[in-house]
């Protein structure tokens, strides 16, 4: 059997035939070594560059040839190119979503994969939802006092001009339109408050209040528990009874679906993303508008500032929000509003009982009257469930700020 040459061996003799030609050039044609040494060349590259060589290689061989490759394995592509202290799911559909849908939901996802701008002292911008007048501005004032560059105030009047008594309330007032108790113009009213106050850019954490709003703890401890959690406190769960579901209606279809639906408590605190996110939806407002209103088919009566942030949120950031309020209601009752406070109520039992629950009851309206608990945990960590407490009269306010000037329990 003839012995196989080895490229080194054959590049020799191809040198070899090339100096015989340079001796005897006279009996060979010109065009055999022009010949030669392309073969010389092709050799040398095949040697050097082999053909199988992986793609990843630069191969002489390759379409791509050497340097800056623009074709990528798609292995080497991380899943997600996001920064964000989110680790989002990858979302899983029961059904193709519309063009308006997926347009949305990029939009959100996006928003919630942005990093906000740290500010060197952020603020927290309290926003209050009243008819006129606050009747707890001077215990509002007393809780803000010596704070000064960590908060803001917007108000929302929707009645009457309001008087204020506290310096820190004085042209804090916003453009403001009438709203009716049940209707959708309560969710406008948010939405206004919210855009007014996203103005400011220091501005990281948002809290809704009403005028029957006080404090139950002290600012410096309101300022921690909200800006070192990364959740928005929204109150969100599931009710089957009449008025849980059962102001569900097939219209919101096929944005949203009834196995989606929540409900929830109308006062909120939530952080910047979240507060964009809102601003940025038309889609499921427009559902909630038209769709949550008393009065509806069936005379079934839907409260939109119970249902829209609840569900909306569920649907696209569970995993971002509490799904609790940190305003502490009282609807043991069972009533249509929760139960009142008077000044012979204000007491330092009461206050101590408020401050430090840490479990927070969702009464639903079904046929067992089911109370639902949902433990307050952040970061692990069972904490207590409350920053702030109402109905409370205005009558109590005298009583609340001696407390609240005494006692240690804030």
């Amino acid at each position: 059997m003839k012995k196989e040459l080895a490229w080194p061996q054959i590049i020799d003799n191809l040198l070899i035939m090339v100096g015989s030609r340079n001796r005897s050039h006279l009996r060979r044609p010109t065009w055999i070594i022009v010949l030669l040494f392309i073969v010389f060349i092709f050799l040398i590259a095949a040697y050097m560059f082999p053909p199988d060589s992986p793609p990843s290689t630069c191969s002489f061989f390759s379409s791509q040839g050497c340097g800056t490759s623009t074709s990528i394995s798609t292995s080497t592509i991380p899943t997600s190119t996001s920064s964000s202290k989110y680790d989002l799911p990858e979302p899983v559909f029961s059904r193709a979503l519309r063009e308006e849908e997926l347009q949305s939901r990029i939009v959100v996802n996006e928003i919630l994969k942005f990093y906000p701008v740290q500010t060197k002292i952020p603020k927290i911008a309290f926003l209050f939802l009243t008819p006129g007048s606050l009747p707890f501005e001077k215990l509002w004032h007393m809780f803000f006092q010596g704070h000064e560059g960590k908060f803001s105030i917007y108000v929302h009047a929707s009645r009457v001009k309001p008087v204020h008594v506290s310096h820190y309330f004085a042209d804090r007032d916003i453009h403001s339109e009438p709203v009716e108790w049940g209707r959708v113009s309560m969710v406008e009213a948010e939405r206004r408050l919210l855009a007014s106050a996203l103005l400011d850019p220091d501005n990281e954490h948002f809290v809704l209040l009403s005028e029957s709003c006080i404090p139950v703890r002290r600012f410096d401890f309101v300022y921690n528990y909200l800006l070192l959690t990364n959740v928005s406190f929204i109150d969100s769960y599931v009710d089957t009874g009449p008025h849980g579901n059962g102001r569900y209606i097939e219209h919101m279809l096929p944005e949203v679906e009834i196995s989606d639906f929540r409900k929830g408590s109308q006062w909120f605190t939530m952080k910047r993303q979240h507060a964009v996110i809102i601003m940025a939806d038309s889609l499921y407002f427009r559902k909630f508008k038209y769709h949550c209103r008393p009065n509806m088919e069936g005379n079934r009566n839907c409260y939109a500032d119970e249902h829209y942030l609840p569900t909306f949120f569920t649907m696209l950031d569970p995993g971002g929000i509490a799904n609790w309020s940190v305003t502490y209601v009282d609807w043991s009752e069972r009533k249509w509003h929760p139960k009142s406070f008077r000044a012979r109520d204000i007491t330092y039992r009461l206050m101590k009982n408020i401050v430090y629950i840490d479990e927070c009851p969702h009464y639903t309206s079904d046929a067992k009257k089911t109370v639902t608990i949902t433990p307050c945990v952040l970061n692990g960590s069972k904490r207590s469930c409350y920053l702030f407490a109402r109905k409370f009269y205005p009558e109590t306010q005298d009583n609340l700020m001696k407390l609240f000037s005494n006692s240690t329990i804030f």
